[in-house]
């Protein structure tokens, strides 16, 4: 039963970690900023709407949100969280976990060109440029890990990167873990690659490609987005914060902090820096690579 806490953690806490980033933006603007819970009442406004459906749109653009949250759900299962094994866990189970991850992003993309629309196409063809670069920046830094923990299970690859691991391999573990925060910002949309709250189509990323959607739809593509933050981030505190005790509450208080403080990072950085400039993000992404492959290097 033990393993099936992650999973339901993460489906009730996800939206929890936008809600610290816009209060730790909102406290250096100096003002109150949303409430914490923010996230959820959009999530359960967007639930009890309808929506509008476009006649040049097919059964792709309405299986994109869904299939989107059910992969999010089903990575959940591979994952571990501080010293709880995955539900599933096999030899592999980290390449999988990317690649579902991928096939999340694709379907998106496929949902977004479904429109016809010239704004949708355009952010579809940033997206995939741009995770084009990602995604071997995050095989590479797993790939370090798991050589040093000698396993390419994520369960046991986590468990085996213990305070007494950092210490002998602290220069692999930075390195991998600057390539995958990088990476964290990428993917989940965030400055200095994307601004998750811009409205100029022009400078869209992610946000253009759901123009379209409303309703249900969007509520299941913010919902699915607050559970890939959920578990790139456990991925990045499960090799930051090597917290192993054995004792239940103290590992998961340690990870969730942990959760918490990487979403803190996230609304310090988008508070005290502007986004790049559109050209810039492919140089970031291949430094962010570059990290990785040094930190698989030398170990």
């Amino acid at each position: 039963m033990n393993q099936l806490i992650h999973p339901l953690l993460a489906l009730i806490l996800a939206p929890l970690l936008r809600g610290v980033i816009n209060k730790t933006k909102a406290f250096f603007a100096g003002r109150q900023g949303p409430p914490l819970l923010q996230p959820y009442y959009d999530l359960a406004k967007l639930l009890q709407k309808g929506a509008v459906y476009s006649k040049t749109t097919s059964w792709v653009f309405l299986s994109g949100p869904v299939a989107g949250l059910a992969i999010c759900v089903l990575c959940l299962f591979f994952l571990p969280f501080g010293n709880l094994p995955a539900c599933v866990s096999f030899q592999g189970d980290l390449i999988l976990v990317v690649y579902l991850l991928g096939l999340m992003r694709f379907l998106t993309v496929l949902a977004a060109m479904d429109t016809g629309s010239a704004f949708e196409g355009m952010g579809a063809s940033r997206e995939m440029t741009f995770s084009a670069l990602a995604e071997p920046t995050m095989l590479f830094g797993l790939a370090a890990a798991a050589r040093r923990a000698g396993s390419f299970s994520l369960t046991p690859m986590l468990h085996e990167i213990t305070s007494g691991v950092w210490q002998t391999s602290a220069p692999t573990l930075v390195l991998v873990f600057a390539g995958l925060f990088l990476v964290f910002l990428a993917e989940n949309s965030r400055i200095p690659v994307d601004d998750p709250t811009t409205h100029l189509e022009l400078t869209m990323i992610h946000e253009v490609m759901i123009l379209d959607h409303g309703g249900v739809d969007l509520g299941f593509i913010e919902y699915a987005s607050s559970l890939k933050m959920w578990i790139l981030g456990s991925l990045i505190v499960g090799l930051a914060v090597p917290v192993r005790s054995g004792v239940l509450v103290v590992d998961l208080l340690a990870i969730f902090a942990g959760m918490i403080g990487l979403t803190v990072l996230v609304g310090i950085i988008e508070s005290t820096m502007a986004r790049f400039r559109m050209v810039l993000v492919p140089q970031l992404l291949v430094g962010a690579c570059i990290f990785t492959i040094i930190g698989f290097l030398i170990q």
